[in-house]
């Protein structure tokens, strides 16, 4: 309460002063906010951690121990989340005016227990002791239709307008968090909603005893900001799927057009005073959402209301694999919101006739580009929306923006060229280094000034360290300090005693095929059969760590969190491992998790299939803790080999263009396990049950999996992997060389803040001024 009562002061003056300059402010729609525990990251924003940490240890209490009293607020899944909660961090420090719109899920992301090897979920009840950084704002509460039905009429200009009618209202509750940036005195904002009902109770059924269905509706009502990302393995969990990216969307929309309001009275100028990001394509039903505002209630004409909506609106798109972009049934998206199916359609089919009249004859290219994909089913493609309703279209590093150019978007790029560009991702440096890593944030402080904290570029001052045999020292002394907290935590969680001088090999990641954690765990069995046959070679001692959960309805991303921890119980109790071997999941992942993690790291394994990962920002806050990057020719690892030079970066595995020619000729990886020994054995072994004496065949679909299908090339990479992780172990017997490779990954890592991604977007994209750091500046780029 003492922070936030410093925090509100500063806040209020922020959101007067952007009120009265009538500034034009950023609204970053995302479905997801993983923004973690505040407390830390508040006291560090507002220059207030060795005062607070001062006055609490007067009255006879530990800073740290009230900390991990807080709750991990984990409103998001993964990276999207985490993207977005960096790039609120960083538009505050920049002093962009802007404001976050999300959903206060009563539910986050659920609570991982590892039950038997399998993954269990819980809910996370993050607000059982309520939020104290929250403010409910309701005289800002929105309603939000569903359903009903449409009629046309001409009003008093004999101008054709439509009514949506007889629908289904639920009321938006907004809930404010505020973000300082750091050590500037603006605090910008974080709105989610929360879902209530317009009716409480219904007296009627009540009365007449049926007690359930007189609270029916309100408990069907607030089950859309219940959970982050519903089951959507029927049609109940995809319609209330549908409903929260509507809601917030809805609700987000309508306090936009209220606060341009409140300052501006000509529409016209909307552009001029707004700029709308939507973080991936849950959010892509903005476009018609502000096209009904602007037609059917501010009674623009169609030509000027499509001029505002896409001046206004830019799409930031988050993957590459088509099937992974959101669609929807046009029966079940036209029974929930039939004026915006209406919308759609003519969007659609104005888009269309401009597209036949550039290509006239090509059918071809007007049904890969049209909105609605009229094959087995016909569906609405929110990519494709996207894309024809926003000004910008970014991909998320550079490699990820080539692909949806000549790949994902091909057709849509040819025509529109201009729209498309690349803003590669980035963390913020105050929470994943001064944050989580203070002894290293103090070591890097004094030897180079602590201008870093708000331009990450001037981290490029370490490199005249690297050969200083002092600062190597103090180095290696802190990696092996955050090594030893790591050790004590997994001690005190799991009972495993790890080697804190073994080296510590981590893979920390929402779990999914692409990103192949199971590459890694058939290494780690790989490994286990080489110690196996020769229990007295002299092998460099490794430690490897898994994290990350799988969405409850992935069968297979289930079954990997089994075998990962079926590998665990056989090596973690075979006594010719011991002090060579150790295998961790770490149950649970979060935030919080993850600042005990990457300080602690050597490895980062970023080794998703090349041409999938979009970015990934994990391997960006290894690489600021100072771990060495083994990953593949994918998303951003391009970006920091460029970075640091391949000396130190270790780089494996088929490039894009590779696996897309093998797609194309047929791959069979058949081929690549018959010239393997290595990956025969270990395919032996998991035949044998060895790993699942008790569950004979637990693990046949994973072997048949890999030997027929092998869809991100698993068997293809094996044996090239094996090669680097070998070069890796002679690298780490050098531990000099070591650290000197780890100083220079840190030092060259000043592209990856959020803070450059940011004002790349403010100038190139929301056409803003910036305000903080370097970035604030006029400059070459």
């Amino acid at each position: 309460m003492a922070v936030r009562d410093r925090l509100v002061e500063r806040w209020i003056a922020t959101q007067q002063r952007y009120h009265k300059k009538n500034l034009k402010r950023v609204y970053y729609l995302s479905l997801e906010f993983l923004i973690g525990r505040l407390l830390g990251t508040n006291m560090l924003n507002l220059g207030l951690m060795e005062q607070t940490k001062d006055a609490v240890e007067e009255v006879g209490l530990d800073i740290e121990e009230l900390r991990e009293c807080e709750a991990d607020a984990g409103l998001g899944n993964g990276g999207l989340g985490r993207l977005a909660a960096c790039f609120l961090d960083s538009m505050a420090t920049l002093g962009i005016p802007a404001h976050g719109y999300g959903i206060r899920y009563e539910y986050g992301i659920f609570n991982q227990k590892i039950v038997n090897g399998q993954q269990v979920e819980f809910p996370d009840t993050w607000l059982s002791h309520d939020n104290p950084w929250e403010f409910a704002r309701p005289e800002h509460a929105s309603k939000v239709k569903f359903y009903g039905n449409t009629r046309m009429y001409h009003d008093e200009k004999g101008d054709l307008r439509v009514e949506w009618a007889d629908t289904g209202d639920v009321l938006a509750m907004p809930y404010d968090i505020p973000i300082p940036g750091f050590r500037n005195d603006i605090v910008n904002t974080l709105r989610l909603w929360s879902a209530h009902s317009t009716e409480e109770f219904d007296l009627r059924y009540f009365n007449e005893g049926d007690y359930e269905q007189a609270v029916y509706d309100k408990v069907l009502t607030e089950n859309i900001s219940k959970v982050l990302y519903p089951s959507d393995n029927n049609n109940e969990g995809k319609e209330l799927r549908l409903k929260q990216e509507y809601f917030f969307t809805a609700a987000s929309i309508a306090d936009i057009v209220r606060r341009f309001k409140s300052e501006n009275t000509d529409l016209s100028a909307f552009p001029d005073k707004v700029a709308i990001q939507l973080n991936d394509t849950h959010p892509a039903i903005a476009i018609p959402e502000l096209m009904r505002i602007l037609i059917d209630k501010e009674k623009l004409g169609w030509d000027e209301a499509w001029r505002i909506t896409v001046k206004t609106v830019a799409y930031t798109n988050h993957t590459i694999m088509p099937e992974a972009l959101e669609s929807w049934p046009v029966d079940m998206f036209g029974m929930m919101l039939p004026r915006h199916l209406q919308i759609i359609y003519e969007i659609n089919l104005r888009f269309l006739r401009e597209v036949a009249a550039k290509f006239p004859g090509d059918n071809d290219r007007l049904r890969s580009m049209s909105i609605i994909d009229e094959d087995g089913g016909r569906r609405i493609r929110m990519g494709n929306l996207a894309v024809i309703g926003s000004h910008s279209v970014n991909g998320v590093s550079e490699l990820h923006s080539r692909l949806i150019q000549t790949n994902l978007f091909a057709d849509f790029y040819r025509l529109f060229p201009k729209k498309f560009n690349n803003k590669t991702n980035g963390v913020t440096q105050r929470r994943w280094l001064q944050k989580a890593n203070p002894d290293l944030s103090a070591l890097i402080t004094e030897a180079i000034g602590d201008a870093w904290i708000s331009d990450l570029s001037r981290l490029k001052d370490l490199e005249a360290y690297k050969s200083d045999a002092s600062f190597l020292k103090k180095w290696q002394d802190i990696k092996a300090l955050n090594k030893k907290c790591l050790a004590h935590y997994i001690r005190r969680t799991t009972g495993v005693e790890i080697d804190p001088a073994s080296l510590f090999d981590v893979q920390v990641k929402r779990i999914h095929e692409y990103k192949r954690q199971l590459l890694l765990a058939l290494y780690v069995l790989a490994q286990y059969v080489r110690i196996k046959k020769d229990p007295k070679q002299a092998v460099v001692p490794r430690t490897f760590m898994f994290g990350g959960k799988a969405a409850p309805g992935y069968f297979m991303a289930k079954l990997v969190i089994k075998f990962i921890n079926n590998i665990c119980d056989v090596v973690n109790r075979d006594k010719d491992m011991r002090n060579r071997l150790k295998v961790i999941f770490l149950e649970n992942y979060r935030v919080s998790l993850a600042e005990k993690v990457f300080p602690a790291s050597d490895l980062s394994e970023q080794i998703s299939t090349a041409g999938t990962e979009a970015s990934g920002t994990g391997c960006m806050k290894f690489m600021l803790n100072g771990a060495l990057t083994v990953g593949t020719y994918d998303g951003a690892n391009i970006e920091i080999a460029e970075e640091v030079g391949r000396e130190n970066i270790f780089l494996f595995g088929l490039k894009a263009n590779e696996i897309e020619a093998m797609r194309i000729s047929g791959y069979d990886p058949q081929l690549f396990i018959d010239r393997s020994p290595a990956l025969k054995e270990v395919f032996d072994l998991i035949r044998s049950n060895f790993l699942s004496p008790v569950e004979f065949g637990l693990f046949d679909s994973i072997i048949g999996s890999l030997r027929h299908q092998d869809n991100f090339f698993v068997c293809a990479d094996f044996d090239d992997y094996c090669g680097v992780q070998d070069d890796i172990s002679i690298a780490y017997k050098d531990s000099a060389g070591w650290a000197k490779r780890s100083v220079v990954n840190v030092a060259r890592s000043g592209k990856f803040s959020s803070d450059r991604t940011i004002w790349e977007y403010a100038k190139e994209i929301w056409n803003v001024p910036v305000e903080g750091g370097l970035y604030g500046k006029t400059k070459k780029r």
